[in-house]
């Protein structure tokens, strides 16, 4: 199997506030790791630092050993929409167009055609191709929840990253949806890291990163 996150020695520090130092990660393809912790220890610090959003202090963040760091802003940005998927745990839409065409758009923003087929399949396995065509705003909170699931996985990404990805679902849906995404991540050959407080879907206490504490 591939590699496909590598971390090494992370740390990273806002101003005046909280710094963070991590263990390491190594996640292969097909391979899921569920990151836990209290409110505050740096979960979603972690995910943004893995996606590009945020760069790290010190050590290294490779993604298909590809070192983030080492590009400029708009070659991170462009790595991340071809290579990476992220479930914001606040769902972000263009509000003009339609639920179909924010997927259309991710596709594009990235540079990458639309697949329609594939689109359509996402809509229809997370039961939301009756919304193909309504604005995302209108719908409710799981319904958008699923949009975004759906969004983050249109262009068939190598890391899938989900933050708090079944907050807004409940029992059978939370756990459809881990369903999904854990298929799609074996049918991407790519590896997901889901940050989460829902014990519910974590089904293998051995793929848990668990954040105890944050450097103040």
């Amino acid at each position: 199997m591939k590699d496909v996150v590598c971390t090494d020695s992370l740390t990273f520090s806002y101003p005046n506030s909280a710094s963070f130092s991590y263990k390491d990660i190594k996640l292969q393809t097909g391979e899921t790791l569920f990151v836990l912790g209290k409110s505050g220890s740096g979960k979603s610090t972690l995910l943004n630092l893995i996606a590009g959003f945020l760069l790290p202090e010190k050590g290294t963040i490779l993604i298909n050993n590809a070192d983030l760091s080492k590009m400029s802003t708009s070659e991170r940005d462009a790595f991340r929409g071809r290579n990476i998927g992220i479930v914001f745990q606040k769902n972000i839409f263009i509000r003009s167009i339609s639920v179909w065409d924010n997927l259309k758009w991710a596709a594009y923003a990235a540079g990458l055609p639309f697949d329609p087929a594939h689109g359509m399949q996402l809509l229809e396995k997370l039961n939301i191709e009756n919304k193909k065509n309504q604005k995302p705003y209108r719908l409710s909170q799981g319904e958008q929840q699923r949009v975004c699931i759906a969004r983050a996985l249109v262009n068939k990404p190598k890391l899938i990253l989900a933050d708090e990805p079944t907050s807004a679902l409940d029992d059978s849906n939370a756990m459809e949806v881990m369903d999904l995404l854990k298929s799609m991540t074996r049918q991407y050959h790519a590896a997901l890291i889901v940050v989460t407080h829902d014990k519910r879907i974590i089904s293998d206490k051995n793929s848990v990163y668990q954040i105890n504490e944050c450097i103040i």
